[in-house]
């Protein structure tokens, strides 16, 4: 039988622990529709300013004793979000192909040391982001690698890759077996047993680990900011520069932006995910 206190104060400490989670983020949405370009915690009045400045939409510099032009550059912003674009989308590529790969080999294929390579593929997910990223810099430095885009890819491919390995390992444990030796009976290449039977099986796994790469590629700053060259200024790099000059307006209305985005991607990632085989 349920015991009403005890109902009640797990119900009390879930409510807590999840205000104390998202409440910033109410916060910051909130605020990014303040009108007060000084101060963002005292309100005005309710504006959509920072959104259409960002986007090209309106030109808020004409009134300057009323407002400021916070951010330096549009074309710098945009050009840090194309950068962000590029990355994301080579990265989720490389590491879902690898994730993929790898998750069907020790899957189906038995070898020495199988089991070390499986953990050993869980490290980059559990080693802290400042350690990879000093690990990663000193690795670029060493071999004599120029700090560029290639160099922000690889790091993600190092830790993404884990990734969608494991949704799509989780993915093929719930496959049966049997299908794939039904196919190889029937006189099927084992070509054809992957493209025909398992592929089309673990495609909701795949594209849920693609999505789930392609968000945390987008939101990495800590990685991203120790091995990313000069010229090749992420988004998240952007926003954590105009941060260490205070919070201003644009940075909320470009962080609601992203919030939105990745609640989008990884909602769809993880109904892709929770698919149930047909």
């Amino acid at each position: 039988m349920r015991n009403p206190v005890g109902w009640a104060a797990l119900t009390a400490f879930s409510l807590a622990f999840f205000a104390f989670i998202y409440a910033p983020l109410f916060v910051i949405i909130g605020y990014s529709f303040n009108s007060n370009p000084v101060n963002m915690m005292i309100w005005e009045h309710f504006t959509f300013d920072w959104y259409t400045g960002l986007l090209g939409l309106s030109d808020r510099t004409t009134d300057v004793s009323n407002r400021a032009a916070y951010v330096e550059s549009t074309d710098q912003m945009l050009a840090a979000l194309r950068t962000s674009l590029t990355v994301a989308l080579f990265t989720t590529t490389i590491s879902t192909v690898i994730g993929t790969a790898t998750a069907i080999a020790l899957a189906r294929y038995r070898f020495r040391m199988r089991g070390f390579y499986n953990g050993f593929l869980m490290l980059p997910m559990m080693m802290p982001d400042i350690v990879l990223g000093i690990g990663l810099l000193i690795f670029f430095v060493t071999i004599g690698m120029k700090l560029s885009m290639l160099t922000i890819i690889i790091g993600h491919c190092t830790f993404l890759t884990s990734y969608v390995f494991i949704i799509v390992q989780a993915r093929i444990a719930g496959i049966d077996p049997a299908l794939e030796e039904a196919s190889a009976d029937l006189g099927a290449s084992e070509w054809v047993t992957l493209r025909k039977v398992l592929l089309p099986q673990l495609t909701p796994g795949i594209l849920g680990g693609a999505l789930l790469a392609f968000v945390i590629s987008m939101d990495d700053l800590v990685i991203t900011y120790f091995i990313s060259g000069t010229g090749d200024t992420t988004l998240p790099v952007f926003i954590f520069g105009m941060i260490r000059r205070g919070v201003k307006p644009e940075i909320n209305a470009i962080a609601t932006l992203i919030i939105l985005a990745s609640v989008v991607i990884a909602a769809l990632g993880l109904w892709l995910r929770s698919r149930k085989t047909d």
